[in-house]
């Protein structure tokens, strides 16, 4: 099973054809830069698509703390993304108290596990809205 660095290298080499399909969902690669470091970090990352829009989950497995690709698009919210062949350039948010419900339930239909992971922890888990720039 792809996870981690193998998933990014084997998803970028094949444009998707590894990578993009995982565990009955559909995976896209979210690249930040480091907050501090100005570096490329690239984290393979659960998503759906909502209208024009690709939204992801800062869960973290429902650790106590942000996962460091949040913190960076915190940061700097001019991100990179590949879905399957197609990179682009997009702006990340954090989805508002308005679109979350919508949004959290787009998500853990497709990965279950989100609730168990929110149950894990006191942080509200971010839902983050990718928003292409074309």
């Amino acid at each position: 099973m792809l996870y981690g660095k193998e998933h990014v290298r084997r998803y970028q080499e094949t444009d998707g054809a590894e990578g993009h399909d995982w565990n009955n969902t559909t995976v896209l690669l979210l690249t930040t830069r480091g907050r501090t470091s100005g570096q490329p970090y690239t984290t393979p990352l659960i998503y759906q698509k909502h209208g024009d829009d690709y939204v992801v989950v800062a869960s973290k497995g429902g650790d106590p703390d942000h996962p460091d690709w949040y913190k960076n698009l915190l940061a700097n919210p001019e991100v990179e993304v590949q879905v399957k062949a197609e990179r682009f350039k997009a702006r990340a948010r954090t989805a508002t108290a308005g679109e979350r419900p919508e949004l959290w339930r787009l998500m853990t239909a497709t990965w279950p596990d989100y609730d168990e992971y929110a149950k894990k922890t006191d942080r509200e888990i971010p839902v983050v809205v990718l928003e292409p720039i074309r």
